[in-house]
């Protein structure tokens, strides 16, 4: 496997970071995950408008241009002869000496790693998932900003090791009012009535890519769209329930703890908005990653 760091592309081995990178001392950095399909990366240009976001929001310098980026991903799949593929960037504030004043660090570490993607079976898709409700409440924005991808995770990994030990796929977090705000790594919505309802920004979660293509998505088949607060009952007594992300794309939620949702498998406005997604794709793909000549 071939890792881009810094300024180099260097096999798995050879990928190291100094014990005294803020990213490793701290979790002081962002990162984001992007997904290629059939050498075609999905959505570039929003997703890198959303880490130079996370950038901004915690006075980091991105020090790569965005017309650099492309490059880079494209060698990246090339060396590890990947299409179907998530890819991962990460930086940090970089090296420096002991203590949290960012001035410590020169210049931030910068890693690009890509990895395979299998696809999820059509019988899971097809029956759904399960969400563990957890009492890990969701960092407030007064605390720091959900629209920061923060190296700093450790608020959804406690929630995901609830989530595990109850035997669920995910867990879905409230805020400290008691209102829904996502998953671990997922946006959520549910259906009742025929309208589709998702958590505003308001409430806490991170604008999520996927999220607001599902919402486009909706749009277009007519079907409303409802942006709001919502509490655990809300999603419980829902027709139907699903998440989206870069990974999962739309995947149905058939249960909440021991709970069914509806019929307890995905039901139709899931099934439509995920054939939506899979119809449109080409709308979202840029062009197909060859090596120049």
């Amino acid at each position: 496997m071939w890792i881009f760091l810094n300024d180099q592309f260097v096999k798995k081995e050879h990928a190291r970071i100094s014990v005294f990178d803020h990213g490793f001392l701290y979790g002081d950095g962002v990162y984001e995950t992007l997904r290629v399909y059939q050498g075609r990366i999905f959505l570039l240009e929003r997703h890198l408008a959303r880490l130079r976001r996370s950038c901004d929001l915690i006075g980091l310098v991105l020090p790569i241009q965005d017309e650099a980026w492309e490059a880079i991903m494209t060698e990246m799949l090339i060396r590890n002869e990947l299409e179907d593929a998530s890819l991962r960037i990460t930086i940090s504030r970089g090296e420096g000496e002991l203590g949290i004043d960012p001035g410590l660090c020169p210049r931030p570490t910068i890693v690009v790693m890509a990895r395979s993607v299998v696809s999820y079976p059509a019988q899971m898709r097809e029956q759904g998932v399960r969400v563990q409700l957890v009492s890990v409440r969701r960092n407030p924005e007064s605390a720091q900003s959900p629209q920061i991808k923060s190296l700093s995770f450790l608020n959804n990994i406690l929630a995901k090791q609830e989530a595990l030990r109850a035997g669920a796929f995910d867990a879905l977090m409230l805020n400290m009012d008691g209102q829904v705000t996502e998953c671990t790594t997922s946006n959520i919505f549910f259906v009742a009535n025929q309208r589709l309802h998702t958590p505003s920004v308001a409430c806490g979660i991170l604008q999520g890519i996927t999220r607001e293509v599902v919402i486009a998505l909706a749009r277009d088949l007519k079907i409303d769209v409802e942006e709001g607060a919502y509490s655990p009952m809300d999603v419980l007594e829902a027709d139907e329930c699903f998440m989206t992300n870069t990974g999962l794309e739309v995947m149905a939620v058939s249960q909440i703890g021991e709970d069914p949702i509806g019929q307890g498998k995905r039901g139709p406005i899931t099934r439509a908005l995920w054939k939506g997604f899979q119809d449109n794709l080409e709308r979202w793909l840029g062009p197909v990653i060859t090596r120049p000549q």
